[in-house]
């Protein structure tokens, strides 16, 4: 019975991995690691009984303890603990930003099995966390659409890379992007996600971090990583072989599928998602991307490229940029420019170490705040 600790288990792909698991009888939940909503996670408690969990409030911790008569964490540094448990095997890695590195490296060090749903474990640390590389499953439904499709295949027989990107609810709004609110950047087309990843659909920047994650997981160059704006968001990613011809990966539009498949890899079994209809689905289309109505994405190639502290630096800028966003404080448009400013002014060593990588992050978080007028 493998035991499975989630990091981030009220948010979407906690919640998502739950449902995953509440088919998959052989699968224990150990652990439950949340944030601040701590209704939905004494539910979480309360149905699947883990041995510890974890909540960001103090004493929220105290009264879930309590109340459960477990181990209940507060401090951060106690996700480490919590994924190297001696009878965890499966970590699922779900926290949103950079916070999920240092406890994903943790795991992977102690030898356990990775799920990742977390980008930015990749995009900030992806030279430390690749040397476990046969310890990591992605979850991201496009990084899981190519895992499958490398599977079997020669890596020289593969000449491209190509992920889909669903376009965002602005891949055709004809206004002026500055002025879109929160409501309208929140209501992806497709796709049920969190704040800040519903935010980075809608500029773009999310699929600029998957090209990051897909260089690092399958040792791809940048020029051979491609996107296409494709809104049905049915095929999730292709491959182009040497010979030029496509294979794709279709599913449909339900992250339980990747979960599952991380969950449960090498094996596939049979999921309660509903299998895709292509007669009903009728068709598909594609299209280029507007580079320059959607400024991230190539930020988010030009940091990957650059290597060293950019990367570290795009992400944190950000992820502050996106949160002042969701307080009303700066526009949709302003989230580019603000990334882009701290961005030109971090440069580095190639491979950072985790206490630089950690001292990059922190200074761009400073930087983007000051480029923003805030405090703290």
């Amino acid at each position: 019975m493998p035991n499975v600790v989630i990091l981030g288990s009220t948010g979407s792909i906690g919640t998502q991995t739950l449902d995953v698991i509440r088919t998959l009888p052989d699968f224990k939940v150990l652990g439950l690691a949340a944030g601040s909503n701590h209704e939905l996670l004494r539910k979480q408690l309360a149905e699947f009984r883990p041995e510890f969990a974890s909540i960001l409030q103090p004493e929220q911790a105290q009264a879930l303890a309590q109340e459960f008569s477990l181990p209940v964490y507060s401090d951060p540094e106690a996700l480490e603990e919590m994924v190297t448990h001696p009878r965890c095997d499966v970590v699922v890695v779900a926290v949103v930003g950079a916070a999920g590195l240092k406890p994903a490296l943790a795991a992977l060090k102690a030898g356990k099995r990775v799920a990742l749903a977390n980008k930015e474990t990749l995009v900030i640390g992806g030279h430390l966390v690749m040397e476990y590389r046969e310890q990591i499953v992605p979850i991201d439904s496009e990084h899981s659409a190519l895992w499958q499709l490398f599977s079997g295949r020669s890596r020289e027989d593969i000449a491209e890379i190509i992920l889909t990107a669903s376009g965002g609810p602005f891949r055709e709004y004809a206004g002026d992007l500055s002025r879109v609110t929160v409501e309208q950047a929140l209501a992806h087309p497709r796709w049920n996600m969190g704040g800040k990843i519903s935010i980075d659909s809608a500029t773009m920047m999310n699929k600029g971090l998957e090209v990051i994650e897909a260089h690092w997981l399958f040792d791809f160059p940048y020029e051979a990583i491609h996107v296409v704006v494709h809104p049905e968001s049915i095929v999730h990613s292709l491959i182009r072989q040497k010979d030029g011809s496509l294979l794709a990966q279709l599913g449909t539009t339900d992250m339980r599928l990747p979960i599952q498949y991380a969950l449960t890899h090498p094996t596939i079994q049979t999921s309660p998602v509903e299998p895709l209809n292509l007669e009903v689905l009728g068709q598909l289309s594609f299209s280029a991307v507007d580079h320059e109505r959607f400024p991230s994405l190539a930020l988010a190639y030009e940091a990957g490229q650059a290597g060293g502290a950019k990367p570290i630096a795009l992400n944190a800028a950000n992820e502050e940029a996106v949160r002042a966003f969701l307080e009303g404080k700066i526009s949709f448009a302003q989230i580019p420019e603000v990334v882009r400013t701290v961005m030109e002014e971090f440069t580095g060593k190639s491979l950072p170490a985790l206490e630089e990588i950690i001292a990059i992050d922190s200074a761009a978080r400073a930087r983007a705040k000051a480029c923003m007028g805030q405090r703290g």
